[in-house]
């Protein structure tokens, strides 16, 4: 089961469809549920933030390569062109959420390293403002 809030959720299909026809790639980070008020078990990992991919442009020109993006639990990917599944081509993670149009809560699939779609719940939640330390997907 993957689990992320429905602000970060809504966030990320607004940015999709902001960039569309462009597709666009953003990573993830966790939170631990305990941290916040939900009814999950505890040390259970809720998708609560995200990294924008177009800060550190800077820092990427000067030095090649992304450092301006800290390691993240998972990623979102737009599939603009409508294909509601993890491709070759995609940025691969432990999770991939993939958002077709018309990017609403209907039209986004979660997926492991794999290829295989996982349960998505949407937790309505809001962590504290804060660093988020991320969580462990790799059961």
């Amino acid at each position: 089961m993957v689990y992320i809030t429905r602000g970060l959720l809504t966030a990320l299909l607004e940015y999709a469809a902001d960039r569309d026809p462009g597709s666009v790639t953003v990573a993830l980070a966790t939170m631990p549920a305990e941290e916040f008020d939900t009814n999950l078990p505890s040390g259970t990992p809720v998708f609560t933030d995200m990294y924008l991919p177009d800060t550190g442009g800077s820092v990427t020109a000067v030095f090649g390569m992304d450092l301006s993006t800290p390691d993240s639990d998972g990623r979102f990917l737009s599939h603009p062109e409508g294909h509601l599944e993890l491709t070759t081509a995609d940025d691969l993670h432990r999770v991939v959420l993939i958002a077709v149009p018309p990017y609403d809560e209907d039209s986004v699939a979660a997926f492991n390293r794999s290829g295989e779609e996982q349960p998505l719940d949407i937790v309505d939640a809001e962590p504290p403002a804060g660093q988020v330390d991320g969580g462990d997907y790799s059961r």
